[in-house]
């Protein structure tokens, strides 16, 4: 019976391990700050445009905000959310992102999201673009994100 109990523990152990290890490689941790699934939309012909999206946590139990965005693949980074105005979306410019503590702020298509304009060149699917994070209290985070297609049939700015 310990043997079978031993046998099934290892078994879940090595189930579990893969799962985890890929959790990690998804998962980016600087200066306090933990980046999950970053990723920054393809280039779409003749759009100019683009936007990265993440799950933005800290570390240290302590609230943080993103002040400001940057990428030498862009003419300008601003962060952007969503609203409806008259039933219509419509994207504005906010001037931080606040990140709380014990919580996430989800960057995430449909709302807020750091906006890349006017796009230097295209970006592929499966290329990785550079991207620098300014937080208040964290300082300059920087990260290679991964460039995918936009979901199919989902908003594409």
């Amino acid at each position: 019976m310990t043997r079978l109990i031993a046998l099934l523990l290892a078994l879940a152990l090595a189930l579990a391990l893969p799962a985890a290890a890929a959790q990690a490689q998804h998962a980016q941790r600087q200066n306090n700050i933990e980046l999950s699934q970053p990723w920054m939309r393809a280039s779409l012909a003749g759009v100019p445009n683009t936007a990265a999206y993440m799950t933005i946590r800290t570390t240290d139990g302590k609230p943080d905000r993103l002040l400001r965005a940057e990428s030498p693949v862009a003419g300008k980074v601003e962060m952007h959310t969503h609203i409806i105005e008259n039933g219509v979306a419509k994207m504005r410019q906010v001037p931080a992102i606040d990140v709380p503590a014990g919580a996430a702020a989800e960057l995430k298509p449909g709302g807020l999201h750091v906006m890349l304009l006017g796009v230097k060149g295209t970006l592929q699917d499966g290329e990785r673009a550079p991207l620098t994070l300014v937080f208040e209290r964290a300082g300059t985070v920087t990260l290679s994100v991964p460039v995918r297609k936009g979901m199919p049939g989902g908003h594409q700015h």
